[in-house]
């Protein structure tokens, strides 16, 4: 199996693309860590997923101290963390010139400084160890903008500056730190089950591949850049959606 005996931390694994990830790198023999702010959520994945491969952790990634005594725990219970995936995020869209200021600052907390956060104290010991592997949910949005979303769009912007310079900084000593990052287009989860059906064709249509995204496709990428089979992959953000942006 491609991740046998590997301690894997996931944030936002409780639902979505986050729970989908955990599901297929348990399935191939991976020890998944979830870490979200849903306790309920979280305990009803671990008995879907294995009540020992699914490790539950009730973390706020935007809180520095819980970040760092939930790491320092996971540590000391498994002595390594061999693969951290930055999934977790949320959205809250609008318009420029109507965008509240706490919209703004609410995504930019979780999905860039929480990023941030759980990277700085993982990378730690990745780096003591000198091996690891880093992957981050970044979005097509973060290439290519969109309208009614500044606040997302410029998080995973940010992502995409993160993944860059961790790939260069991870390795200044020799370390074989991968940091990797996955953009998606649309794929069928709660967020985007909310957007009117019209929007949804219209995206559709676009695509090559005459479909939305499925959770199990970004698991897939995800699961080739944590295992070996990518070995020789750093630096780089992979889209992910259909030809949508071709």
């Amino acid at each position: 199996m491609k991740l046998e005996d590997k301690v894997v931390l996931i944030t936002g694994a409780s639902r979505g693309i986050g729970k989908e990830i955990a599901r297929e790198f348990i399935y191939n023999g991976a020890v998944v860590i979830a870490i979200a702010t849903n306790n309920e959520e979280l305990e009803d994945s671990k008995k879907e997923l294995g009540e020992n491969k699914y490790i539950p952790y009730k973390c706020d990634i935007t809180n520095i101290k819980e970040v760092e005594e939930v790491i320092k725990d996971i540590i000391n219970k498994f002595e390594k963390i061999d693969v951290l995936i930055n999934n977790a995020g949320i959205v809250k869209d609008n318009f420029l010139m109507i965008m509240k200021e706490e919209e703004f600052d609410s995504v930019i907390n979780v999905n860039l400084k929480g990023t941030f956060l759980v990277t700085k104290f993982v990378s730690k010991f990745m780096r003591k160890r000198k091996e690891g592997n880093i992957i981050n949910i970044s979005s097509i949005v973060g290439i290519d903008g969109n309208v009614g979303q500044t606040n997302y769009s410029a998080t995973k912007a940010g992502v995409i500056g993160f993944t860059k310079s961790w790939a260069k900084e991870l390795t200044l000593k020799g370390e074989n730190i991968r940091v990797n990052a996955v953009a998606p287009g649309f794929i069928k989860t709660q967020m985007t089950d909310n957007l009117k059906d019209e929007f949804k064709e219209a995206v559709i249509q676009k695509c090559c591949i005459k479909r939305l995204g499925l959770p199990e496709d970004i698991a897939k990428l995800c699961l080739f850049l944590a295992s070996e089979d990518s070995a020789y992959i750093t630096g780089q953000v992979i889209r992910i959606d259909g030809g949508l942006t071709i």
